[in-house]
């Protein structure tokens, strides 16, 4: 059985990097079948520009990604012994419950609603929630969404809290992708989108004559690893694993190569 790494813990935005003890991982941890089999199934999305997305000729790129094979490598797990399962918003808790998936690295935000159904390690990045719009449009925040249409994608933080904070002077409308909502955005069937700027800035990148993000965010996201409730063991692994990528230069390599050109900003981690 694979052992474990030890890492000192790390406070961070008020989620610890909790680190672990030089023994091995209890029979029943996610981490101990990744050492034992060499496998793991990690949930991801398929249609996150620079975050995780995956190409014509069937590979899974970005930064979302990266992390995802970094962990895997650290918990014993070549490449080639990741499946990926695409794991839209909506799914992600019941994934976990389930055993769909070992793991979620899915632009997941941690929440305090979340922490009640499953366990997360990291964070390992931080953006806000933004607005996209056509680059004719006259919406300049969500102060202007009044008599609107709104995407979304459904079960997100995003449609969250737009339901709870605009419902009234908006009309939200939910899709399971957020590639759906950026499609109804460029058909003028809705007004504009929502959800975490480094998602929204994959987009725009790649229609930058059509697309604008508005620049207001008005939420703070940090993404976390999800894993099965209670599986300590797999948290602590995960996130001596996320130190050593931040420490080994991999983290920053990795988001200046696939977020940096879509004008996300490469700060330091969280």
């Amino acid at each position: 059985m694979r052992r474990l790494r030890c890492l000192v813990s790390v406070a961070a935005a008020g989620v610890v990097l909790a680190g672990c003890s030089a023994t091995d991982a209890t029979s029943g941890s996610v981490a101990a079948r990744a050492g034992d089999t060499g496998s793991l199934t990690i949930g991801i999305r398929l249609d996150h520009p620079g975050l995780s997305e995956q190409t014509v000729d069937g590979r899974i790129v970005g930064f979302d990604a990266d992390v995802a094979r970094f962990v895997a490598a650290e918990l014993g797990v070549a490449e080639d012994g990741i499946t990926w399962k695409e794991t839209v918003a909506a799914e992600r808790e019941d994934a976990l419950r389930d055993g769909t998936v070992d793991l979620i690295v899915a632009a997941y935000s941690i929440t305090g609603e979340r922490q009640q159904e499953v366990s997360f390690a990291g964070p390992y990045f931080e953006t806000g929630q933004d607005l996209l719009v056509r680059s004719t449009s006259p919406l300049s925040g969500p102060e202007s969404l009044t008599g609107r249409t709104l995407c979304s994608s459904s079960g997100s933080t995003s449609a969250a809290l737009m339901s709870e904070r605009f419902a009234r002077s908006a009309t939200l409308v939910e899709y399971p992708r957020v590639s759906e909502c950026v499609t109804a955005l460029l058909a003028r069937r809705v007004d504009a989108v929502t959800t975490d700027a480094a998602i929204l800035a994959g987009h725009v990148a790649r229609n930058p004559e059509l697309l604008e993000l508005t620049g207001q965010r008005w939420s703070t996201e940090r993404y976390g690893i999800g894993l099965p409730k209670g599986d300590d063991e797999t948290r602590d692994a995960v996130n001596a694993a996320i130190r050593t990528m931040i420490e080994s230069g991999s983290w920053r390599a990795s988001l200046e190569r696939h977020l940096a050109p879509s004008g996300v900003e490469v700060s330091d981690p969280p």
